[in-house]
This record gives C-alpha cells, sequence and structure tokens, in this order.
C-alpha cells in the first residue's frame, strides 16, 4: 500500500503563498480537523507563543480530494537557495505538441498575473516559475490520455 503525502512549504507569508497556490492549483483552504469548527480555535489548542498566529499559516487540500494537501507555514529565515524540492503543475497532454505548449503557455501567463515570475522557459517542453517568494516550480504539459483512458 502506498501512502499518502503532504507537502509543505516554508515561507515569510502564508497569506500570500497560500492565495496564490489555491490560483495555481485549483486548491482551496482546508477544513480544520474534527472536532474543530476554525482555523483558529484548532490552533488555539498548540497553545501557540503569543508572537505566533493562525495566519502564519495556511492549510490547502485538492478540493477533489486526489492531489496532496500543502500546508505553508512561517519561518524566521529566508529563503536562500535553489529548492530542493519543488511542484510541477501539468496541463492536460492531450492534442498535438503545438497544442499542448500553447497551454504551458497560456499557464505560464495566467500564473505571472497572479504573482509568478518566468524564471526559464525549454520551448516546447517546459517553463521553470517562481511563486511570490521565490520557490521554484515548473509548469508542463501532463502525459497523452492513452487509449485506455
Amino acid at each position: 500500500m502506498a501512502y499518502m503525502i503532504d507537502l509543505t512549504l516554508d515561507c515569510a507569508d502564508a497569506q500570500l503563498l497560500g492565495a496564490f497556490w489555491k490560483t495555481a492549483l485549483g486548491y482551496v483552504d482546508e477544513p480544520p480537523p474534527a472536532p474543530f469548527t476554525t482555523r483558529e480555535e484548532w490552533f488555539a489548542s498548540f497553545g501557540p507563543p503569543a508572537d505566533e498566529s493562525v495566519d502564519d499559516g495556511a492549510w490547502l487540500c485538492d478540493p477533489e480530494g486526489r492531489g496532496p494537501r500543502l500546508s505553508l507555514l512561517k519561518v524566521p529565515e529566508p529563503k536562500t537557495a535553489k529548492n530542493r524540492l519543488h511542484i510541477d503543475v501539468r496541463v492536460p497532454g492531450h492534442g498535438s505538441a503545438g497544442e499542448r505548449w500553447a497551454r504551458v503557455k497560456a499557464e505560464s501567463e495566467r500564473l505571472v498575473a497572479a504573482g509568478g515570475g518566468v524564471l526559464a522557459e525549454i520551448t516546447g517542453h517546459h517553463i521553470v516559475m517562481a511563486d511570490p517568494e521565490g520557490n521554484e516550480f515548473c509548469v508542463a504539459a501532463g502525459p497523452a490520455p492513452t487509449a485506455s483512458s
């Protein structure tokens, strides 16, 4: 049996990155775990220091339950190097190479409008981007559907 995974991204502004990644992935705010009715109530249950706030984190999930959950947590130290793990945002992989590339380009433009930036373009294959805090990710086409799909 394979394990499910969650991804956690350290950041300086969890609310800014939460908004960006909700736009990028089509994710939504994850509801608080039972028995809590709000994130504030859940967060308070840990007895956090007075200088920490529930706004220091953002918890996102795929509304269809397929993708991994994403937690964004404020940390005091800045990002100083290239990510060792990054997210690949995949657009649909059907159609011709030109059609797939047009979808990759359109998605990168949408994410630039949402606050991301283009770092490099590997024409016809993928675009390396950065979220508003400089965390690298790629936009590429997903696999082409198979005859059995």
